[in-house]
This record gives structure tokens, sequence and C-alpha cells, in this order.
């Protein structure tokens, strides 16, 4: 769990500078900044998109995943996980503000969920307690945190609650994780979670409201469709 402790601590730390860089920054100059973000955003996504193997294996996990995050509703419930820490934390505080914590929160928590480095490192940490891959990625983290918080605000840091429950089953369960997941697996939750990525791009560039959150469930999707077609091919 070392290397998870240092991502958390990281991503707290960039939070809590960029609210302190933030608030120094008018208006304008905190949308072109986020703006910026949601085209490297963006270009990262496609990056990890386009490692893919066989796209039709990330179709399929993206559309049966999306069915299954709709009928799970699950981000509205992050939404709403978003809205009541805000409440919580901060009383009386409405509208815009309201807003930007619950999207700093889920979108923060997915860009630093996604990604091949979480799954590796985490699994790395827990069967040999080598961190130094969850190293490289909590500095990854704190640089994106800072920008992330600077627009969004405090939301961006409560992210980090999600990183420790996610790495740290991850690490946890290293053992387990390690004998299931081949790389052609791995490949292609990286290629779907990179569509993710560039979702959340667009959202920050404003062009398209989407419900992130509801296509968690395709990275599980990935990896069981990876196992799942060459036994289909085999029938026939």
């Amino acid at each position: 769990m070392v290397g998870t402790t240092i991502n958390v601590g990281t991503i707290l730390a960039g939070s809590m500078l960029g609210v302190t860089i933030g608030s120094r920054l008018s208006e304008k100059m905190r949308e072109t900044a986020l703006q910026g973000l949601g085209l490297v955003t963006t270009l990262v996504g496609l990056q990890m998109a386009l490692e893919t193997k066989n796209i039709l294996i990330v179709l399929g996990a993206v559309l049966t995943g999306a069915i299954l995050g709709e009928m799970l509703r699950i981000d509205e419930g992050l939404q709403k996980l978003g809205t009541f820490l805000q409440s919580s934390l901060s009383k009386g505080t409405k509208g815009q503000t309201a807003r930007n914590f619950s999207e700093g929160f889920v979108m923060a928590s997915l860009v630093f969920c996604v990604g091949p480095m979480a799954i590796l490192g985490s699994i790395q940490d827990g069967l040999s307690g080598d961190y130094r891959t969850l190293a490289v990625k909590s500095m990854l983290d704190f640089f994106a945190a800072i920008a992330f918080s600077s627009s969004l605000g405090w939301g961006v840091g409560l992210s980090a609650f999600t990183i420790l429950i996610y790495q740290g089953s991850l690490t946890f369960f290293a053992g387990v994780f390690a004998g299931i997941l081949t790389d052609p697996m791995i490949t292609e939750m990286t290629a779907t979670g990179g569509l993710i990525i560039v979702g959340i791009g667009l959202k920050l560039l404003d062009l398209k409201a989407i419900r992130l959150a509801n296509f968690l469930p395709a990275l599980a999707m990935a990896p069981i469709l990876v196992a799942v077609v060459p036994i289909i091919k085999s029938l026939f």
C-alpha cells in the first residue's frame, strides 16, 4: 500500500496548491486553463485508445458497459455523492460552485483511476512491494491535480479517497488479478479507458455533456470480451 499512500498524498498536495493558485486567477484565466487541460486530456485519451489491437473489443466493451452503467445509474450516484460531500464540507454553497465541486470529484476520480499505471502499479506493489510505477504515476497526478483543482476546486482533492479504495483494492487482491489479467486484456482495458478520457476532454472543452461514469463498467467488459471472443470463434 506504500505506492497508493504516496499517490493519495500527492493528489491532496496538488489539490491544495491548485486551489491556492486558482483563487488568484481571473475567471478568464481559469476558463482558458480549463480549456488547455481539456485539449491535453483529449490527446492523452486518444493516445491510450489507439493502443487497441482489436477495435471491435473496445466497441463491444463501450456499448455493453454503457448499458450496464445506465441501468446501475453510476454517474447519477457519483454526482449525488459529490454533492453530498460538498454540502457536508461546505454548508450553504450552491450553484456553480457546487456543480464544480461534483464535476471535479467525478472527473478527477476517472482520470486518476483509468489507465495501465494504476492497474499494473497497484498489482506490482501488492505482489513484490515494488511501488516505483505508482511513484511515477503519483508525480503525474500531482501536476494534474494542480491543473484540475485550480479551475474546479476542492472536489478534485476528494478523488484521493477514490484512489485509496480503487488502487488499495487492486494491491490487496494483487495475486488474484495478476493471475486473471493477461497483456491483451490490459491493452484493451487501456484503450477503452482512453475513450473515457477523451469524453472527459470533450466535457472540459464544453463540447458535449457526457455521463462519463456510466461507461466505467466498460473497463470490466473489455477483458471479459478478450477472454470470450476466442471461445466464440472456436465454435464456428
